[in-house]
């Protein structure tokens, strides 16, 4: 991912320019690997009055052919505004930059997709989501053809049984996704075999237990979208990067005020953290003029508090030699602990120590996937803050506000995180989803590089 910082995020430079824009939180979407593949855009479009200001459309209209066809000769109605809004924001580069690589997918509707402006969209990176109940007619149809003429794909969304919408739109669907809770289970395997031979992709959706998973994968599924990784029972199939023993005697060395000859000495007893931490030391950000040779110089050249959030991030690497950036779960973990970090720096009275806490409580809200059992047994051996294990277990004072606004931006619940800004003043919901997108892009460095962990302590 590529880092970028969040200046005044949520911030326009227009006193109604709110109203103009989109917001947008990312899902996971895994391969049959178990590694990230693609993300969806959950869209939150804006509400436009009918008197709103048409210069939203400034920036991309800059070449006549690029005004939407539905336009033509007649003022923009407010849905299509709020299309080419979101438009607008999916081509700005905090987008791009959380989606770290991979493809989106986006829920489209129809002013979406008949505004000319979505060409803006490179093709390689979009896959537009066609709703269940989409109004099909011939024109819809035409304008379909056209964009699948200069290779624009498309997902047939939220299947749960075959209609006359699916049966019209499926020839020009790369992919079906399909919620395997609610599609009829007596159908589901009939159902996957013919899309399966028609050389369909198929995508399984509300998967948030690993039972979910199972029954997906043993169907033939190819994409798998929901929290199941996240969960503890996945604990058992999931291998880590380092023994979990010698990563919890680490954080509580950590957590007090350890020599570097502690620090030595501990890490000596497991070579893969050794590996892993001289990597680390001599990586570009941590460059000191000569390649680290020694333990003791990577202890120095990356300072404990570095080390400390570096080892936090790593107890949730998967043991299997992929790219750290494409699991699922540390990207999750370090995305939300990021988020935390970012949220409380907004919120009135917020020093480090405040900061630091809520980089802690992100971090650890999922430790219970990895080791399993009892997540409160697991955080007191973590020698955790009693206001940050209340916040993990309860979601009580700010920390946990704060824990269920980002778990609402991550299920894209709008309503319900508009409801928590509400008490998390001065944070909006514009805001909010403008920091989960810097924090998202923020995590795809920081478990492999010294940029991503210095950008932490900025």
């Amino acid at each position: 991912m590529s880092t970028i910082a969040v200046e005044n995020p949520g911030r326009t430079g227009a006193a109604d320019d709110a109203q103009l824009n989109a917001s947008f939180a990312r899902q996971p979407i895994l391969n049959r690997d178990g590694m990230l593949c693609g993300y969806e855009l959950k869209i939150r479009a804006p509400e436009l009055p009918p008197e709103a200001p048409d210069d939203l459309d400034a920036d991309l209209d800059a070449d006549p052919t690029d005004e939407p066809g539905a336009r033509a000769g007649r003022a923009p109605t407010p849905a299509e505004r709020s299309a080419r809004a979101v438009i607008r924001g999916l081509v700005e580069g905090n987008v791009r930059s959380a989606l770290t690589g991979h493809p989106a997918y986006i829920d489209t509707s129809r002013d979406l997709l008949f505004d000319n402006a979505i060409e803006r969209l490179p093709a390689e990176r979009f896959l537009f989501e066609l709703p269940h109940d989409m109004h099909i007619d011939e024109e819809l149809i035409a304008r379909i053809v056209q964009l699948h003429g200069r290779r624009y794909r498309f997902v047939l969304d939220d299947v749960t049984q075959p209609n006359e919408t699916f049966a019209k739109l499926l020839p020009y669907a790369e992919a079906i996704k399909i919620d395997i809770t609610r599609a009829p289970a007596a159908l589901l395997p009939k159902l996957t075999s013919v899309l399966k031979s028609a050389g369909k992709l198929l995508i399984a959706s509300g998967l948030d237990a690993q039972a979910d998973f199972e029954t997906a994968h043993g169907l033939g599924f190819d994409r798998f979208q929901g929290y199941f990784f996240a969960r503890p029972q996945t604990s058992l199939t999931r291998r880590v990067s380092a023994p979990r023993h010698a990563l919890l005697n680490l954080l509580q060395l950590l957590a007090g005020d350890p020599t570097v000859a502690q620090l030595e000495a501990e890490l000596k007893l497991n070579p893969v953290l050794v590996m892993h931490l001289m990597k680390l030391a001599n990586s570009s950000g941590f460059a000191v003029g000569h390649k680290v040779t020694t333990l003791r110089e990577a202890i120095n050249a990356t300072g404990t508090d570095r080390i400390a959030r570096w080892t936090q991030l790593l107890l949730y690497a998967d043991g299997r030699k992929v790219a750290l950036e494409d699991d699922p779960l540390l990207q999750l973990a370090a995305t939300r602990a990021r988020f935390m970090e970012l949220a409380i720096e907004r919120l009135p009275d917020a020093g480090r120590d405040e900061a630091d806490a809520a980089f802690l409580t992100g971090v650890f809200s999922f430790v219970d996937a990895v080791f399993g059992g009892s997540l409160e047994s697991t955080l007191n051996v973590l020698t955790l803050s009693r206001p940050i294990q209340a916040a993990i277990l309860q979601r009580e004072g700010v920390l946990g506000q704060l824990l269920a606004a980002v778990e609402a931006l991550e299920n894209g619940t709008w309503d319900r995180l508009a409801a928590l800004c509400a008490t998390l003043a001065p944070l909006t919901v514009e805001e909010v989803a403008q920091m989960g997108l810097a924090a998202g892009a923020w995590a795809g460095v920081a478990d492999r590089s010294a940029e991503g962990l210095e950008r932490i302590e900025d």
